[in-house]
């Protein structure tokens, strides 16, 4: 198999990797409830476990990212994604046919642990990839967790409604498909050497990410940027039902509406501005523009007015690729699936913190001013642009941001 068909296979086998895992974050979530209802929760208790399942998944992933992360830069990046595609089959299908709360617990933990191959797929990406062309497969990465975000969901709801036990069975397919798929088709990308060895013991005895120029002020912007992204999706149905009393079905046309776009965004615009004005003032104008669209959602009065506001907040998904590009070019390659791992955890932390703070700074104010939160948000981009030029700035390999990213 010639360098470049293997190159293809292996970019297309973590994009499909990464497509399913967001989807088996979200096929759960239609059909939790009756689940648990079959398990023998009562009715009082569905929301307490909901919630606990949905946050022991997220602490799972926080926990075992970098892990899986520094796994493969160990013992290489297939060996780990095959023990976790096999793993995520497996606790599928546990689910498929479990009955008792205790297994519901046990499967989810295991579901984050296999869930976390995002680390692995990202690493992947910066392995076979140029600096240079590395935010156009990021933003490609990311569109794939947004279209599996959206699809897991539908599936689920689906599925579902035949029986709560039917999606996991088709998801424990998919993954065994996908198991296959990369056994086949991916090959080993850690970067390798006659000296592997010796490369290895030189690095044990180096300073970690943190000695990296600028990283800290990038990973706290990365950080910034995935908390703030956590308001849309936490209190966008309380949002819109309050302030423009929109239905269930209004509510979830603007949802695959906002999601779609961000998707094809991520996809198809990332790169091409990227190449045109490189990465750091890419993540700029991601953060102002994403700031703008939640500005306009503090003063949206009518459903007219929210398609310029999420066409802003869909261009704003350009920024979270382009920032990550910026990481993966201060890391070598010998600690690219530690650097992902350590960013995959961050998301995984905003993901559980996040919800909790906006929907709480809903609940506080929405009777008198329910459009504070989105202004809150957005302020917290101010420290976020001030991190971005501080890290990358800091670096003299890459100048400031205002003299362009050139390579």
């Amino acid at each position: 198999m010639s360098s470049l068909t293997s190159a293809r296979g292996s970019l297309a086998t973590v994009l499909i990797t990464a497509s399913l895992d967001a989807a088996g974050m979200g096929l759960v979530m239609p059909i939790l409830p009756a689940l648990l209802h079959e398990a023998g929760a009562t009715a009082d208790a569905v929301p307490l476990n909901v919630g606990v399942l949905i946050a022991l998944y997220a602490v799972m992933q926080f926990i075992f990212a970098p892990v899986l992360g520094t796994l493969s830069d160990r013992f290489g990046r297939r060996r780990v994604l095959l023990v976790s595609l096999a793993g995520a089959t497996v606790d599928y299908l546990v689910l498929a046919t479990a009955s008792a709360l205790s297994v519901f617990y046990i499967a989810r933990a295991v579901a984050g642990i296999t869930g976390a191959t995002n680390a692995v797929t990202a690493t992947v990406i910066a392995d076979i990839t140029p600096p240079h062309q590395r935010a156009k497969r990021f933003g490609l990465l990311s569109a794939c967790y947004g279209g599996g975000m959206i699809a897991g969901p539908a599936m689920g709801g689906l599925f579902g409604a035949i029986s709560p036990h039917l999606p996991f069975l088709l998801a424990a397919l998919l993954s065994a498909s996908n198991l296959a798929l990369t056994f086949i088709l991916l090959r080993e990308t850690r970067p390798d050497s006659p000296a592997r060895s010796a490369s290895l013991a030189q690095h044990r005895g180096r300073p970690g990410l943190s000695a990296v120029p600028g990283i800290t002020f990038l990973l706290v912007a990365f950080g910034l940027v995935q908390f703030i992204g956590q308001a849309p999706g936490a209190t966008w149905v309380l949002f819109t039902e309050h302030r423009l009393d929109w239905s269930p079905v209004e509510v979830g046309i603007s949802l695959s509406v906002f999601g779609i776009v961000q998707v094809l965004v991520q996809a198809l615009l990332t790169g091409r501005i990227v190449e045109w004005i490189g990465e750091a003032k890419t993540v700029i104008i991601g953060c102002v523009t994403d700031a703008l669209g939640l500005v306009g959602l503090a003063i949206v009065t009518d459903a007219f007015s929210m398609a310029p506001i999420l066409a802003a907040l869909g261009i704003g998904g350009i920024g979270l690729p382009a920032l990550q590009t910026l990481l993966s070019q201060r890391v070598d390659e010998q600690h690219q699936g530690r650097l992902q791992g350590v960013l995959a955890s961050i998301n995984s932390v905003t993901s559980i913190f996040g919800p909790v703070a906006f929907t709480t700074i809903f609940a506080l104010t929405y009777i008198n001013a329910d459009g504070f939160l989105w202004l809150c948000a957005a302020a917290l981009y101010v420290p976020c642009v001030i991190l971005i030029m501080r890290g990358t700035a800091a670096s003299p390999k890459f100048g400031s941001w205002a003299s362009g990213d050139s390579m």
